[in-house]
């Protein structure tokens, strides 16, 4: 070798780009505190600060004999010493992926580490970023606390080297995602089949599940196979969750989805697990002016309608005999499993007391009581065992019409009734108060039978029959063509309105509580003699 060092050092100089601003290879020769001694082949060794060597986390990522670029700042600083810098190599470096990722339109990591005015700040290595707030997700972010920190990709959309500009968005990068996930997905997508999502969105009516690229309507009916509220009760937003298709319009991308049908139907064979008359301990899940629902197993609702609450009080609101929550003892009435509806019944886990008053009580036994309320139709007591009895208007009195004798009567009054019917099916009581006395219609039969001769007093004509008082409480009907061309009807008339008349019984309608009679003979032949004439005479004297 004739050559000397000072002729090699120039040499290796003329292969070295010198000027500052210039990217050189450097060697990593040794590792100290505060600094990283390189060597550049040129002069001297140069000394680097050891934050230009550290990554996002504070740790080195370099090691002795590594070699690395580094930017050329200045030749001679005046103290023989050349100073080089690695983190212009590094932006240089980034600057250079960022035009790549640029043109071919691929991804760059960055962080999202601040927020400024419409939008948020990215640190893409050594260089700053800008993220507009429209651009950060599919819709619109507001905070972006679950994103900061985190390794994020993003499309770069905008870039000016000489202003420093940058402009990124993630939302491209999540959309050229969900466009090759969906195509993907839209291949294998068909009813039947179980998938998995995110829930992105919570309606009043349902959830909407991110399946990858394509959204699906998870409706809050097929939620649960037991009554839902609201779709918080069942799945979170954020929660990734799986469930089967129901329907795929492929033509409208419509996804309908269930997550109930991912569990065996509860309500499968559920007549035969609880027959009509099984009694059950179940748990009220909602409260509602006519009843009461209850879950009888998970999944499996019936009703308890107001009606089925209590035996004496028909319209109670349900608040007043439970509680949300709460566990109560009911009965299987009836079950439709096509329509997925149970009747329960609540009064029918405790003592009837219909039934009770119809043991101490039977057809014609006198019973005391209060007047509770007094109708069109009829009066109102209230007996023992907290049950009511009905006196219908046509059993007050044997004499007079319902609506005179009910006048007479008072609420809170005490009366006195005969047990009439009880109908503990229809939970109905009859009672009556002409009962009390003998009817005078049986005892007036009992006495007078067919073609007896009786006395009466008419009190009604009609245009073919009269209307005749027999007895207190017995009306009789007398057809005027039984006088038999005897006297004309209006001589009749004139001359017995008010008077007895003599008739014989030709039948009884026990039914309708009627005696049909006729005049006699010998009635007939004293009407023809004109008695009852002279009476007349004597009057219009």
């Amino acid at each position: 070798m004739n050559e000397s060092f000072t002729e090699l050092l120039e040499k290796s100089f003329k292969n070295i780009q010198t000027k500052p601003g210039s990217v050189i290879i450097a060697t990593i020769m040794d590792i100290e505190k505060d600094a990283v001694i390189v060597d550049a082949g040129l002069k001297s060794e140069s000394r680097i600060s050891i934050d230009q060597f550290k990554d996002y986390n504070g740790k080195l990522d370099i090691k002795i004999g590594d070699t690395i670029e580094v930017v050329l700042d200045t030749v001679e600083d005046g103290f023989g010493e050349t100073i080089l810098s690695r983190e212009k190599a590094k932006r240089k470096e980034s600057w250079k992926k960022l035009e790549e990722a640029h043109k071919n339109v691929s991804n760059v990591q960055g962080t999202i580490n601040g927020k400024v005015k419409g939008g948020f700040t990215v640190e893409l290595k050594e260089i700053r970023a800008f993220l507009p707030g429209s651009l950060v997700d599919i819709r619109p972010v507001k905070e972006t606390n679950d994103l900061e920190g985190k390794i994020l990709d993003f499309k770069v959309i905008k870039l000016d080297k000489k202003r420093n500009n940058v402009v990124v968005s993630r939302k491209a990068v999540i959309e050229f995602e969900n466009a090759e996930e969906r195509n993907k997905l839209l291949k294998n997508l068909k009813e039947g089949i179980n998938v998995k999502g995110i829930v992105k969105n919570l309606t009043d009516y349902g959830a909407f599940v991110d399946l990858g690229g394509v959204d699906g309507l998870l409706h809050i009916t097929d939620m649960a196979w037991k009554r839902v509220k609201h779709p918080n009760e069942i799945v979170k937003l954020g929660e990734k969750i799986k469930i089967r298709i129901l329907k795929f319009d492929k033509s409208k991308i419509r996804v309908s989805l269930g997550l109930k049908q991912l569990s065996k139907d509860p309500w499968t064979n559920v007549s035969k697990k609880y027959p009509v008359g099984t009694k059950i301990l179940g748990k009220v899940t909602n409260l509602t002016d006519y009843g009461c629902f209850v879950e009888i197993k998970e999944g499996v609702e019936g009703l308890v309608h107001i009606s089925e609450m209590d035996w004496n009080n028909k319209n109670i609101h349900p608040s007043k005999i439970t509680n949300l929550n709460s566990n109560i003892k009911v009965m299987i009435l009836d079950i439709d499993e096509d329509r997925r509806r149970i009747s329960l019944g609540l009064k029918q886990c405790t003592k009837n007391p219909w039934k009770i008053f119809s043991k101490k009580y039977k057809k014609g036994d006198f019973v005391e009581g209060k007047i509770k309320s007094i109708t069109d139709f009829g009066i109102f007591v209230g007996l023992t065992g907290d049950v009511d009895g009905l006196i219908h208007l046509s059993d007050i009195s044997w004499f007079s019409s319902g609506e005179e004798s009910v006048k007479k009567y008072k609420k809170n009054k005490k009366i006195t009734a005969v047990v009439l019917q009880v109908d503990v099916e229809r939970e109905r009581i009859s009672l009556g108060i002409k009962q009390l006395e003998e009817d005078p219609f049986q005892k007036y039969v009992k006495k007078h039978k067919k073609k007896s001769i009786v006395k009466g007093t008419i009190y009604k004509i009609g245009k073919k029959k009269l209307h005749i008082n027999l007895s207190k409480g017995v009306k009789a009907i007398l057809k005027l063509n039984s006088l038999n061309n005897f006297i004309s009807k209006d001589s009749f008339l004139k001359t017995n309105f008010g008077n007895k008349i003599e008739s014989i019984i030709d039948n009884l309608d026990k039914k309708n509580r009627i005696v049909n009679i006729s005049f006699t003979e010998n009635f007939l032949k004293k009407i023809k003699k004109n008695i009852f004439l002279k009476k007349d005479k004597k009057n219009k004297k």
